[in-house]
């Protein structure tokens, strides 16, 4: 559900009425702080990705527009999904397809979420479907495979025009804020993005397909999988987050 396109249904009512509706200017003002929140994350979030953008100086910006953006969220009709009604997010898998031995690949020592594009480490699980042709298709089934939101939340960026050479290291990508729970959810190497820079989305929600867009993703030698971050962002930590035992307990 688009936040805009929300609010624009809303504002229909008052026009059609007989008597002038004296909260259309309210509604009007609601609209432009929601493009600009919405537009603004985008432009910051790519600004850090590119290293234009860093540190102090991105970071109480961005914790502002985040604020921003939960405000507009609750108003606009998102609203909090638990833990518990989270959605594994690669459908038809569960934590098996997760592969990388003890640690499930997962290593945050090194990050540094204001470094962006080349941060360090590995704060994050790869989700891997089966693509021995490497067609970004399921070899069982010749279909694509369905990226699905974990959480609930609002698109705050996105990118959709990657092309091979590329050495963006996500590709297609989409990020997700739960303002709920505080936490940024990141989905790369997608093929393609189905929501945009403003949509809610709610936990099951399909929002692109599976993958092998991104400078390492796209070379022959890495398996077709979904690559999944979670950022702690309350308070202003950007901390990453292993969400591996609230995959495992989906999968149950």
């Amino acid at each position: 559900m688009k936040i805009i396109l929300c609010l624009l249904a809303l504002i229909l009512v008052p026009c059609l009425a007989p008597a002038a509706d004296e909260s259309a200017p309210e509604l009007l003002e609601l609209i432009e702080s929601v493009q600009s929140s919405a537009v603004g994350l985008d432009r910051l979030m790519k600004e850090i990705r590119d290293g234009r953008a860093g540190g102090a100086a991105a970071r109480t910006p961005l914790i502002r527009l985040l604020d921003e953006a939960a405000r507009q969220y609750y108003r606009s009709g998102g609203g909090d999904a638990p833990r518990s009604s989270w959605v594994f997010p690669v459908a038809g898998r569960d934590v098996r397809a997760i592969t990388g031995g003890r640690r499930h690949g997962y290593r945050a020592q090194g990050y540094d979420f204001f470094s962006g594009n080349r941060h360090g480490g590995h704060p994050s699980l790869d989700i891997f479907i089966r693509d021995r042709d490497q067609d970004c298709s399921d070899d069982g089934t010749g279909e694509p495979v369905s990226v699905l939101s974990m959480t609930a939340g609002v698109v705050i960026s996105a990118e959709q025009l990657w092309e091979q050479g590329s050495r963006l290291r996500g590709g297609n990508y989409l990020w997700v804020y739960d303002p709920g729970s505080g936490l940024l959810v990141y989905y790369a190497h997608n093929q393609r993005l189905l929501v945009r820079v403003g949509d809610l989305v709610r936990p099951g929600d399909v929002i692109a397909t599976v993958g092998r867009s991104g400078w390492n993703a796209a070379k022959r030698r890495s398996p077709t999988h979904l690559h999944l971050t979670v950022i702690d962002a309350a308070g202003g930590r950007f901390t990453p987050v292993d969400v591996y035992r609230d995959l495992r307990a989906l999968s149950r």
